[in-house]
């Protein structure tokens, strides 16, 4: 072992190689030590396996434990990316999958940094950890994980025969599961990295979004987070056999028919046979309504989230929760009204005259205020419900926000009077700007990048003295208020379009009923 002197030790991050049992840059986890890349201002450590392989007899079960190695494991390179049916660029993609990476700038174990774990997106159909750079974020003062799940199929996969051998009589959701798993070996490791295990916030982006939505509510996440960030999430529709954009959720025993029904495509007699196939054999193209979606179960999410809020029943932190203007601009809606208006009754029924109303579509072609319906049913609403809800129910702080940062588009562009895209905010959390941005970008992003850290943590995105930043007031019961993140100064206001999101609300409260719930299902 060579002599390690107190500067470098000190410098190299002494989390645990002070203690003389460990070189520079070692740590030692659940399953046994990792050798990570410290430089002078942070330590990384990639893939860092938080579950054994879900491979084999344990594809399409809950994550096991860890298998301990022998030796040092090399964590200077993230592990593969769960299987999925759109190959990125780049991607190394395996059904061993389970890895987590953390960035950490802690000079010693007992700094006990607050910690911040991303939940990346992909429609539950695709996404890595491996897209993110946690270091921006983790410079500001606190400990960066970002982790890998099951997507597609290998995640969300519901069988009649895999709820039979499953204790709880559920299947699907393995997804979740590796989530709520990867939160425990954060409880039980983060702080080897400097880290505080009671200071940890989940966030996340649309399915990220929706996932840190569903652990809110999920009883099997209690206690493993204190704190929320939803960016596009919220997962509060009731449930549907033919998904939309919004009602993406189906009952238990709906997807075991979908699942049959897939396995009788495949020509498999069992789920022995589906779990001898290759993985690439059962991935479907990426389908953001219809494809594989995590489920209500009875277990992992035990109700319609909307009910479960009503009842009390979820679990009470503070969070900060948030959409783009113009979601409905990325989801593929027509831009021609006539059949725009179609599509909207087809779905919306009885409700479609009311909602084209509150939401007017225009003429010839679409304009926002009609693609704002498919904003709201998809993200608006739900993130304005899960606000409106929590702060009826709970004791925690509620902040909302709405990102609002594009430029100013000429009248002959076919880009005239669009906003935010679903997904641009990303950019601006983990500070990774292109190009062409301009200085409001920067500012914004910096800006953005401090209110996040801030809530992770002082459970509050104003921190403790302000930074200067434009004061942003809680979402209560009696002032619905909304953070407006544009520009170079960011400013609170009224939710946009709440009186229409009032109309949106009477029909999900409709669909709730027997008679909704038959028309859904006979759609």
């Amino acid at each position: 072992m060579r002599k390690i002197i107190p500067f470098v030790c000190a410098i190299v991050m002494a989390l645990s190689s002070c203690s003389g049992d460990l070189e520079p840059g070692q740590v030692k986890v659940t399953g046994g030590v990792i050798q990570g890349t410290v430089t002078e201002n942070m330590a990384v450590y990639k893939g860092i396996p938080f579950a054994a392989s879900p491979v084999g007899e344990l594809r399409w079960k809950a994550p096991q434990p860890v298998i301990p190695w022998e030796g040092v494991k090399d964590a200077t390179e993230f592990g593969p990316s769960p299987i999925q049916p759109m190959q990125m660029p780049g991607l190394t993609t395996s059904e061993d999958s389970l890895y987590l990476n953390v960035w950490t700038p802690a000079k010693a174990k007992t700094d006990k940094l607050p910690v911040m774990v991303w939940i990346y997106g992909g429609g539950f159909s695709m996404g890595s950890s491996s897209e993110f750079d946690g270091a921006p974020l983790a410079e500001k003062g606190v400990v960066l994980v970002t982790i890998n799940y099951r997507v597609g199929q290998m995640g969300f996969f519901v069988h009649p025969e895999l709820s039979a051998e499953n204790p709880e009589g559920v299947s699907g959701n393995y997804g979740i599961l590796d989530q709520i798993a990867a939160l425990e070996w954060i409880q039980n490791n983060i702080s080897e990295f400097g880290g505080d295990p009671s200071k940890v916030t989940i966030f996340g982006e649309s399915a990220g979004g929706i996932s840190v939505s569903m652990l809110c509510a999920s009883p099997l996440a209690k206690g493993l987070f204190r704190g929320a960030i939803s960016e596009s999430g919220g997962s509060f529709g009731p449930s549907r056999v033919n998904n939309y954009p919004g009602e993406n959720m189906k009952l238990l025993e709906d997807a075991e028919k979908v699942g049959s029904d897939l396995a009788d495509k495949l020509g498999a007699n069992s789920i022995a046979e589906l779990r001898s196939m290759p993985p690439e054999s059962l991935s479907q193209g990426m389908v953001i309504t219809g494809g594989p979606w995590p489920v209500i179960d009875g277990y992992v999410i035990p109700d319609d989230q909307f009910r479960m809020y009503e009842s009390g029943n979820f679990n009470d932190i503070n969070v900060l929760i948030g959409y783009n203007s113009d979601e409905g601009a990325s989801f593929g809606s027509s831009t021609d009204s006539k059949v725009y208006t179609k599509d909207i009754e087809e779905r919306f029924g009885p409700y479609a005259d009311a909602l084209m109303k509150a939401y007017p579509v225009g003429s010839p072609k679409v304009v926002k205020t009609g693609r704002d319906l498919v904003r709201d049913a998809a993200f608006g609403w739900h993130t304005w419900a899960w606000a409106r809800l929590q702060a009826e129910k709970g004791r925690s702080k509620v902040y909302l926000y709405y990102f609002d940062q594009h430029p100013e588009y000429p009248e002959d562009s076919p880009m005239y009077g669009h906003g935010s895209p679903h997904g641009q905010e990303v950019d601006y959390v983990f500070k990774r700007l292109k190009s062409e941005s301009v200085p409001t970008d920067y500012q914004l992003s910096e800006t953005i990048a401090t209110y996040w850290t801030n809530f992770v943590k002082f459970g509050d995105p104003n921190g403790q003295n302000n930074d200067g930043l434009p004061v942003w007031p809680e979402f209560t019961k009696d002032d619905h208020v909304t953070m407006v993140l544009t520009g170079d100064k960011p400013y609170s206001s009224a939710v946009p379009s709440e009186d229409a999101m009032w109309v949106l609300d009477s029909y999900f409260a409709w669909r709730r009923t027997t008679e909704g719930d038959s028309w859904a299902r006979n759609r």
